[in-house]
């Protein structure tokens, strides 16, 4: 069974906002462990969800199968984003490994 366009129409935006929201961070000090940035996305997902599954429409399953949509949708665009954070830590560490050369 196909999704509802106004449910369509609703994961397309929560992933363009979701998109927005990780680009918008910045990595400063003090970093946090990548563990502990999959427990920030993960929490972001589920606030994404929580938000959307109110404006959902259709019955309780078609409902169900957008929300479920969507947070693959969100889970696989944080997959980047958690690479991208995962090189910024190896950098840092890289760095903070380095020797002085005197």
């Amino acid at each position: 069974m196909a999704l509802l366009q106004a449910n369509k129409d609703l994961i397309a935006l929560g992933m363009k906002e979701f998109s927005v929201l990780l680009n918008q961070q910045v990595f400063n000090y003090p970093l946090i462990t990548e563990e502990d940035m999959v427990v920030v996305v993960d929490d972001w997902v589920n606030i994404y969800i929580n938000y959307y599954r109110k404006r959902l429409t259709g019955e309780k399953q078609d409902q169900d199968r957008a929300l479920q949509e969507l947070r693959q949708e969100l889970k696989t665009l944080a997959s980047p984003f958690l690479a991208k954070y995962r090189a910024c830590l190896e950098s840092h560490e890289d760095l903070s490994n380095a020797v002085p050369s005197s």
